[in-house]
């Protein structure tokens, strides 16, 4: 049969007829690369829907309500962050850095899950034995839980087809091939149609299916943007190399909340779950020092303590302004603030700022935190143990109030802090207080009187 060539961006996906140096769409060099394809490329026809039958036109409140059944994994912080469970039918689509753990995770919920259900684990990276070697290692179940090696998309349908799996990991999704493309196993078209062809396997058979993914050096999961369309729930596994702790967070989830945060330890027997979060990023020293303070963040539904360091010094040469599990912009703006607002300056001092344990804290709650923990720096003052600060900090000085304020105050309660910082809108009642010295501020300048 006549093959036709055309040419595919390894970047954005997006399809050329003739070969160029540059994308024309991305601007990227050097990323177009050929593709083959038969004319009619063998695709089956796209006009029925999911449940494999004609697709019809109907008004919404005549399609049928099903409430979602959720399959626990086993594990309750990878639920949580699923927004609590597996949900027939979905597609989850994990990323993370090489060797942070995606594997052994999988193959600790797939052992749970085969207890009382089919489960088929498909690997494509490593060989059956290495798979056995890791499960008998983490003293995992292995007697139920079926697995095989293979690579192409149409046999990995064809035992689907067969046993009928309840879940279905692949491991991973760069790695598998569709036999209806000639592109390498990795590219934007393969990567594009064998997680479209999967999809529609999974949403038609109401098998829930979970795809291993790549990251590229920036972290962003490897492939065409699109990967992460088509899946129902995006996780992402984070964690330092050089530290025990994982945090498995969820950017996209159609069944659950999005920013959903699970914490893990990992062990020699595999990951451990971490049922007081707070308590791991607490690992404070004795005596009070300046620069050392705790703030509570809020990540999905559940409030977390952090301890926010900040070391201030006399600069060698250039400024420098780092900040790390921070925003590096928010931190150059908030010293602006308090230079313009607080009649604090930072000018000619070397600015370090840090979320001790690991953590990435991404709202602006933590805008009082960061400042006061630089002001106690600057100043050699230090905070008291039983103090917690939250709060986020505008242009004009102003302290905002964040959201579940309450909810904050009750977890710093429980973990024995006893005086609190807080914007003036989120102060709560005085029967509400239960004991806990809170100091209610409304502007910077009234933040550091406090302080």
């Amino acid at each position: 049969m006549k093959q036709r060539s055309s040419y595919v961006c390894q970047e954005c996906g997006v399809l050329s007829s003739q070969w160029a140096g540059q994308c024309q769409d991305c601007g990227a060099w050097n990323t177009l690369s050929e593709v083959a394809q038969p004319h009619g490329s063998g695709r089956k026809s796209s006009r029925q829907g999911f449940s494999g039958t004609q697709s019809t036109v109907q008004t919404l409140d005549q399609v049928p309500f099903q409430r979602e059944e959720r399959r626990s994994t086993g594990l309750s912080e990878l639920d949580r962050v699923l927004g609590g469970g597996l949900v027939e039918g979905s597609v989850v689509l994990i990323g993370g850095d090489p060797g942070i753990g995606k594997s052994t995770l999988l193959l600790q919920a797939m052992t749970c899950l085969a207890a009382h259900e089919q489960a088929l684990y498909i690997t494509g990276e490593e060989s059956l034995p290495q798979v056995a070697m890791r499960g008998r290692r983490l003293d995992l179940p292995l007697e139920r839980l079926q697995v095989m090696a293979e690579v192409s998309v149409e046999r990995i349908l064809e035992t689907a087809q067969r046993l009928k799996p309840s879940v279905m990991v692949i491991d991973s999704i760069q790695t598998v091939h569709t036999e209806l493309l000639q592109a390498a196993p990795g590219g934007v078209s393969q990567l594009r149609e064998s997680a479209a062809i999967l999809t529609r396997f999974a949403k038609q058979q109401a098998t829930t299916l979970i795809l291993v993914g790549h990251v590229t050096k920036e972290g962003a999961l490897a492939g065409p943007r699109v990967l992460e369309h088509m899946v129902d729930a995006v996780l992402y596994f984070e964690g330092e190399q050089d530290s025990r702790y994982r945090m498995i967070r969820a950017v996209k989830n159609r069944f659950g909340a999005v920013n959903e945060l699970g914490i893990f330890a990992m062990t020699d027997k595999g990951l451990r779950e971490i049922a007081n979060p707070s308590a791991i990023f607490l690992s404070r020293s004795a005596e009070a020092i300046s620069g050392s303070l705790v703030m509570v963040t809020r990540e999905g539904s559940r409030p977390l303590l952090v301890e926010i360091q900040a070391l201030v010094d006399q600069s060698a040469g250039s400024m420098r302004r780092v900040a790390v599990g921070l925003d590096a912009n928010r931190l150059g703006m908030l010293l602006a603030v308090l230079h313009r607002h607080g009649g604090v300056s930072c000018a000619g001092q070397d600015v370090f700022v840090n979320a001790v344990g690991g953590v990435k804290i991404a709202e602006t709650g933590a805008d009082l935190a960061v400042i006061l923990a630089v002001v106690s720096s600057l100043k050699g003052l230090p905070v008291a143990h039983d103090m917690i600060v939250f709060g986020e900090i505008g242009l004009s000085g102003e302290i905002r109030p964040v959201a579940n304020g309450q909810e904050r105050l009750r977890e710093a309660r429980k973990h024995g802090f006893r005086r609190a910082i807080i914007p003036k809108a989120n102060a709560p009642r005085s029967a509400d207080r239960e004991g806990m010295e809170i100091h209610a501020v409304g502007t910077l300048q009234e933040a550091l009187e406090r302080l």
